[in-house]
């Protein structure tokens, strides 16, 4: 089982961009997907965001589509989540996720690992 830890969280005023990193450590192959999902106060967790490891296609929830872009460095085994344009509804815990799924699954949270989450915040 791999390990997720997410960084770049912080306060920003709308408009602003931020940079996620989640960066994984043990074994993966080829098969290996991630994600990135959200979860504002009071709101279940939603997805935002998957990439593919081998092939690094991707997908965007509509929400997102347009002003977030994910991406990875297999040399550096980090997932990136580069957010621009920020609303205020925005505003959320972000987390990364990875498993040996598709994404149908990952879309609708499946995953094997986790991070622990960073904190968004995205004032008007």
């Amino acid at each position: 089982q791999v390990q997720l830890v997410e960084s770049g969280g912080g306060l920003v005023q709308a408009g602003g961009s931020l940079r996620l990193s989640c960066a994984v450590s043990g074994r993966t192959f080829s098969s290996f997907s991630m994600g990135w999902f959200r979860q504002a106060p009071g709101k279940e967790r939603w997805f935002v965001a998957f990439i593919s490891w081998s092939d690094g296609s991707t997908y965007y929830a509509d929400s997102v589509k347009g002003r977030f872009t994910i991406s990875r460095d297999s040399a550096k085994n980090t997932v990136y989540l580069q957010m621009n344009s920020l609303k205020p509804e925005d505003t959320a815990i972000y987390y990364c996720a990875a498993g040996y799924y598709g994404l149908k699954s990952i879309r609708l949270g499946h995953a094997d690992s986790w991070g622990q989450g960073t904190q968004v915040t995205v004032s008007s």
